[in-house]
């Protein structure tokens, strides 16, 4: 995986670049769809790539292990087989969805032991095993294991998380250089990638919301020297305020010619403002979930396809949107398709959202390499913030 930054803005941190992998290249800043079971809900890969112009997509590891299986994925020939994709993917350790089973789960200096949400079944996830598992799903950019703490976590607890993430880090990253690319069983001293690609490593920085911990954390990572990095554990409970300032923090200390993505964030006006503060790279499930539960992302703001007020409005879902489904579709028309429940309001919903996401970006680009990013954020900024 390459690099190259091709402009930052002269009034903000904001960066265009380009990232080139194996599968193809993407232009920064993007945002990623989220597939976490090898698809993106409710959306074809057609739609992806031809109308949404997703450039690359998230798989979840986690998610992924448990159901179908690396078995599976491996007689596939790896994720991109698998699903159809043959664009670049990411994927995401798994450590946040242990996290996330705060009742099922044990972390220990070994790694997280957890229980299986589909069966109660009991896994181990280390460090080591975590990059065998993206290398058997065959991701262009895989993520380091790490523990995820709430935004609310005192300092005693972010101390301790943080010190055991980084000793986690060192085990994957080591474990990553040292077997990287002699992974095939079949002939053990023919050094190829399994999947005739190469693929690329991002350590994680943690520290919940205390500056110093962060900028310890980013210190030590942007020290591995790995291809890109990454910034975990926000938009986890913490103020969005605060959550600016841990960018601004990291990416203070983060290299300059690597990669930021940062995970997880957000709303529009999130992904505008990571932008500002220098961020490259960013996902989140909220174009597709708060999608399925009616509302619309647009330039001037949000829409509740539920409200009464689209009942009777035949006019397109947003004439000016970057998708066919904005044009072909009324209000009125996606309206009934909710409140009848029929799952078609949920797909023309996620479709319109995640292709304004990726619109977004793309003007967030254009205006970065013509300079006028700052002047252009605020104006959309208080656009966006509507309720239509």
């Amino acid at each position: 995986m390459k690099f190259k930054l091709e402009a930052t803005d002269s009034n903000s941190n904001a960066r265009a670049g380009v990232i080139t992998t194996d599968h193809g290249t993407i232009e920064t800043p993007i945002f990623m769809p989220v597939g976490t079971l090898g698809s993106v809900k409710g959306v074809h890969m057609h739609e992806l790539r031809d109308d949404i112009k997703a450039q690359i997509i998230l798989g979840n590891t986690y998610h992924l292990y448990l159901r179908p299986g690396m078995e599976i994925i491996e007689q596939a020939g790896g994720l991109h087989k698998f699903n159809g994709w043959e664009r670049p993917i990411l994927t995401d350790s798994g450590g946040f969805q242990v996290f996330s089973l705060s009742d099922n789960r044990k972390l220990t200096e070994e790694g997280a032991y957890f229980r299986s949400h589909i069966d109660g079944s009991k896994h181990l996830f280390t460090p080591e095993k975590v990059v065998e598992i993206q290398r058997s799903i065959g991701s262009d950019i895989m993520m380091a294991l790490d523990e995820c703490p709430p935004g609310t976590a005192d300092r005693d607890y972010a101390r301790k998380s943080l010190d055991l993430t980084k000793r986690w880090l060192v085990r994957g990253w080591n474990h990553f250089n040292t077997t990287q690319p002699r992974f095939l069983s079949v002939h053990p001293t023919d050094a190829q990638p399994r999947y005739g690609h190469s693929q690329a490593f991002f350590p994680i920085v943690q520290g919940v919301t205390y500056p110093d911990l962060r900028r310890d954390s980013a210190k030590f990572v942007a020290d591995l020297g790995a291809e890109g990095n990454a910034i975990g554990g926000l938009a986890v409970g913490e103020p969005t305020e605060v959550m600016y300032d841990m960018i601004e923090v990291v990416n203070e200390e983060l290299p300059v010619d690597r990669p930021r993505y940062l995970m997880g964030v957000g709303t529009p006006v999130n992904i505008l403002e990571a932008i500002d503060r220098g961020v490259d790279m960013m996902d989140c499930v909220m174009p597709t979930r708060n999608g399925r539960n009616g509302m619309l992302f647009t330039a001037n703001g949000t829409m509740n396809m539920r409200n009464l007020k689209w009942a009777n409005d035949f006019s397109p879902i947003d004439e000016n949107g970057a998708s066919y489904v904005d044009r072909v579709y009324s209000k009125a028309y996606l309206r009934h398709l909710f409140i009848a429940q029929e799952l078609l309001a949920m797909q023309i919903a996620s479709i319109h959202n995640l292709a304004f996401y990726l619109w977004l970006v793309r003007e967030a680009r254009k205006h970065i390499i013509a300079g006028d990013f700052k002047s252009w954020k605020t104006t959309m900024t208080e656009r966006m913030t509507r309720r239509l």
